[in-house]
């Protein structure tokens, strides 16, 4: 039997995907629960696995095109006398759409029709197992290393997302030491530099040649949901209110801590979590039939991607972490954003978001409500500002500027008010309950 390999829907808003890389070539064989393409969606590569045994017989899209979501991307022969027959049919219906780049036209459906490998494995890689196989999924340069090292797989617990097997359990599992993966610097909106030194990452993302002047730049896979994901939100009534935070003490308990771990992230995001307890219309998202109120706070943080776009991974459950394991988070969320590693919830679960330019010098700005979300924080750097004190003097203190901007049809500016007011006396005067 032959069968199409069909591009996947690897999340909701998915409407097509870039061949990042075959791992597979025409003529390997395929294994069961084996990752056969990493594919492209709109902000992470995905190894696609296959749930049958077979060989790859031709492939349809070569790696760096793209396909929409559905159409064939490759062939798969059940039997080794099929590759010839299989390579025939890719031939034939490349030329009958006169470039071999095309996707073949999908075959009329059998009596009995089997499941499509890849849309199924797409499932399998979103929830991090693959159910039928009942196999960890495996980084394909885990996989090899595996091969190389002979690692048993089935031997080697995966320390990955979902319990995903990445190169560093492998190197665990054969008494190697893995290299210690570098930490991201400045917190939030923080470019993404050239891939952290962890050892064979799995998917480099590649530094852009710069333009020329006067030349038109295709938008990335990235680049383009952005997009989207900006059009969308102007459908949306918001306002935006700001507020002055003094952040002597803030940044009193980050140099106490800092030498442990914890980035001023971490403490940005458990400060806002901390709040959000007690506002949880600021955690809500609007619905048609009313305010849909989040069961946990999640606090989504923006990350700039070199080479154009954004992407947020999810402190997922910020309020329930201590300081140290949500910055331990962070930085392994970041890391992982370097290398499009990171699975669809950890970068699209958000309940509430925090964008922070102030690493650039920025004093304030106002950000873009993302969809589905009531609220965004926008923070700038704090600077020695001169003000009153109490007693009528004057004096220089750190202050930085926030603002919010929410979502009017279920938050209003008396809302955001004493949110941000309660943030800022968290802030300004019990800084050290956020280690607690």
């Amino acid at each position: 039997m032959i069968r199409e390999v069909f591009m996947p829907a690897l999340s909701s808003t998915m409407t097509e995907g870039k061949i990042v890389s075959w791992v597979k070539a025409p003529g390997d064989k395929v294994e069961k629960g084996e990752t056969v393409v990493i594919v492209e969606s709109d902000k992470a590569d995905m190894d696609v696995e296959s749930f049958y045994e077979g060989y790859l017989a031709a492939i349809v899209v070569e790696a760096g095109e793209e396909a929409p979501v559905g159409n064939a991307i490759a062939l798969l022969a059940e039997t080794e006398a099929e590759i010839a027959e299989a390579k025939a049919q890719a031939a034939s219906a490349n030329s009958d759409n006169g470039s071999s780049a095309a996707p073949p036209p999908p075959a009329p459906a059998p009596s009995n029709p089997a499941p499509a490998p890849m849309a199924a494995a797409a499932e399998a890689a979103h929830n991090g197992s693959t159910a039928r196989s009942g196999r960890a999924v495996v980084s394909p340069r885990a996989r090899k290393l595996a091969k190389e090292l002979k690692i048993d797989l089935a031997t080697v617990s995966g320390s990955g997302p979902h319990g995903r097997i990445v190169t560093q359990d492998i190197e665990l599992a054969a008494g190697k030491t893995p290299a210690p993966q570098a930490a991201p610097g400045a917190p939030s909106l923080t470019p993404v530099a050239s891939p952290a030194p962890t050892p064979a990452p799995a998917t480099p993302v590649p530094t852009p040649a710069p333009a020329a002047p006067g030349q038109l730049v295709p938008f990335n896979t990235l680049q383009q949901a952005v997009v989207r994901t900006m059009v969308a939100s102007l459908a949306v009534p918001t306002f935006r209110v700001g507020y002055t935070i003094t952040t002597a003490a803030l940044d009193q308990l980050y140099k106490q801590i800092k030498s442990k771990g914890v980035t001023m992230t971490g403490l940005l995001a458990k400060a806002v979590a901390m709040t959000l307890q007690k506002h949880p219309l600021l955690n809500a998202s609007y619905r048609e039939q009313g305010i849909q109120y989040s069961s946990s706070i999640n606090i989504a943080v923006a990350v700039a991607m070199e080479g154009g776009g954004l992407i947020t991974p999810v402190l997922q459950g910020a309020d329930q972490l201590d300081i140290y394991s949500l910055s331990r988070t962070w930085k392994d969320l970041v890391a992982r954003s370097r290398t499009k590693q990171l699975q669809p919830d950890e970068y699209s679960s958000g309940t509430f978001t925090l964008s922070n330019l102030g690493m650039f010098g920025v004093d304030k700005f106002d950000a873009i409500l993302p969809p589905g979300q009531g609220s965004i924080l926008a923070i700038g750097g704090a600077k020695p500002t001169v003000v009153a004190t109490p007693d009528g003097l004057m004096g220089v203190k750190p202050q930085m500027q926030v603002n919010i901007t929410c979502d009017h049809r279920i938050i209003y500016g008396a809302d955001a008010a004493a949110f941000l007011k309660d943030l800022a006396s968290l802030i300004e005067n019990e800084p050290q309950s956020l280690t607690l």
